[in-house]
């Protein structure tokens, strides 16, 4: 019986092929990662005499992703990934408990990639990667996978156009909201909607692309990622309403407006013509429209203050390296705008969806994003409210494939220091606590960290490295500006440090 259902099957099959169905080729590809990490990365030890990071200071884990590509031609293929994990070791949610079976299968993308026909225009749809241009230090607008259709024509060899429609937020409000005199229902005007342009140029030496994104945020847009922030009461949530650690005594006012506008521009440039020198620099702008205003506590008058949810901002930044035979030594530095102390008229601060800059392989992610224990690797941080300059040396090298990377850099901030008078908890600097802000630490003028890198990396075989990653940051925290008696606990600030071993077999 079993080998006349095979047999069956077999002609099935083949009847199929016959009948014209093309053919189709499938392509895997991926990555298994397996990682041991050891650390503290809270930047304060106690508050109010208890001790803040509860994480062990030793983790071990693995992530598994897995890439499929239906092709069938060069016009037409689709993509699918998958990613299995992250599995801490040991932890039943994440299926690394005794018995394993967790439920960590994940889809990453899914997208179709087609060529409109008789044109030059490559057509991407589906959950894909999206980054906004960036040179020196990666994006510090917008970089990670989300919703959306991407077109490119190529118009020449030096020039392109690249059009994307995206959607990261839309059916998240999910509570019916009694407002006076109307009601608002569940998943009404909670979308945002993005438009992006750019134009690659790669001309003799010198890449540049220019770009513009409009965006538009409806009134009720529910979300939780880096630049946004979760809002309380009716109003629910605006890009400009970001302010690390903001003591909120009430809920949002309304507004009669149903969407917001917003905006970024980007200039990213690389300069190769000069080799072996490779320079690169990059200038952002963004801005989001005032929705309404919040009511937020005056820690020093102990009265609430109406504050605005709109926010305004830039930044720069730029890497110079010299390539030698011995390794690259490079310089490079950053400065973006602060908030100026008076929330009345909005943050400063550039805003960003997904922000993924960073020079650096502790606070930033400069080498490897991933170390085995969650809280410890890379912080996609913004570079919104800092500034920063430092020196590094990469690809030193004294044997056959083994590389190291020395960097050292220093962080400071660019928001006034007034801006502590509106903080619940000092815990606002720390970019690894509870009440810190996903972007990342929030750093007055006042403030400032000192961060220290060795990067070695030993390919073992054709698809098989090992990295191992030491971190160090030394805590420069102005106390006096922090530590306030309207707060709700004194601390004490510590140093952070990190070191991992990741083994990764890529195919």
């Amino acid at each position: 019986m079993k080998r006349i259902l095979t047999l069956t099957l077999a002609a099935a099959l083949t009847l199929g092929a016959a009948s014209g169905a093309r053919a189709v080729d499938f392509k895997a590809s991926g990555e298994w990662l397996m990682g041991l990490a050891a650390g503290d990365a809270s930047l304060v030890g106690k508050q109010g005499g208890r001790h803040v990071d509860s994480n062990d200071a030793f983790g071990a884990g693995q992530r598994v992703r897995l890439q499929l590509d239906a092709v069938a031609s060069e016009a037409l293929s689709g993509t699918v990934f998958f990613e299995i994990g992250e599995q801490m070791w040991g932890n039943a949610e994440s299926g690394g408990t005794m018995g394993a079976d967790g439920n960590m299968v994940k889809v990453k993308n899914a997208y179709l990639d087609w060529v409109a026909p008789n044109t030059d225009i490559q057509i991407r749809m589906g959950l894909q990667a999206a980054a906004m241009p960036d040179a020196a230090g990666g994006s510090a607008v917008m970089d990670g996978d989300v919703a959306g259709i991407a077109a490119n024509f190529r118009i020449n060899d030096k020039v392109s156009l690249t059009a994307t429609w995206m959607r990261p937020f839309n059916d998240n409000y999910t509570t019916d909201v009694n407002e006076p005199n109307k009601t608002v229902y569940a998943n009404y005007l909670d979308n945002i909607d993005l438009f992006a342009l750019s134009l690659p140029l790669n001309l003799d030496g010198v890449e540049a692309t220019p770009w513009v994104m409009y965006g538009m945020q409806g009134r009720n847009a529910r979300f939780n990622i880096h630049g946004w922030a979760q809002a309380d009461g009716d109003f629910a949530q605006t890009l400009g309403n970001t302010y690390a650690g903001l003591n909120r005594t009430g809920e949002f006012g309304g507004t009669s407006k149903t969407y917001g506008a917003l905006f970024w521009a980007g200039l990213p440039v690389k300069i190769t013509a000069l080799d072996p020198w490779n320079i690169e620099f990059d200038v952002n702008y963004g801005y989001v429209e005032k929705m309404g205003r919040f009511n937020v506590l005056n820690g020093e008058t102990g009265q609430s203050v109406r504050a605005s949810t709109g926010r305004e901002g830039w930044a720069v930044k730029a890497l110079v390296e010299y390539k030698t035979d011995w390794g690259t030594p490079g310089v490079f530095g950053w400065y973006a705008s602060g908030d100026d102390g008076n929330v009345k008229n909005g943050s400063e601060r550039l805003p960003s969806l997904n922000g993924n800059a960073g020079f650096t392989s502790f606070m930033g992610t400069a080498d490897a994003d991933w170390s085995g224990r969650g809280n410890l690797y890379e912080k996609t941080l913004t570079i919104d409210g800092t500034w920063g300059v430092g020196l590094q040396v990469a690809d030193i090298s004294f044997m056959e494939n083994l590389t190291h990377t020395i960097r050292a850099a220093y962080w400071g901030g660019t928001n006034s220091p007034s801006m502590v008078k509106y903080m619940s908890s000092a815990r606002a600097f720390d970019m690894d606590g509870d009440a810190a802000s996903t972007e990342g630490p929030y750093l007055t003028s006042n403030d400032g960290l000192l961060e220290f890198n060795l990067t070695s990396v030993w390919q073992v075989y054709e698809n098989l490295s090992a990295s191992l990653e030491l971190g160090y940051i030394v805590n420069m925290i102005d106390k006096d500006t922090w530590d306030r008696s309207f707060m709700s606990d004194s601390f004490s600030r510590q140093d952070a440090w990190k070191a991992s071993l990741v083994l990764a077999y890529t195919f």
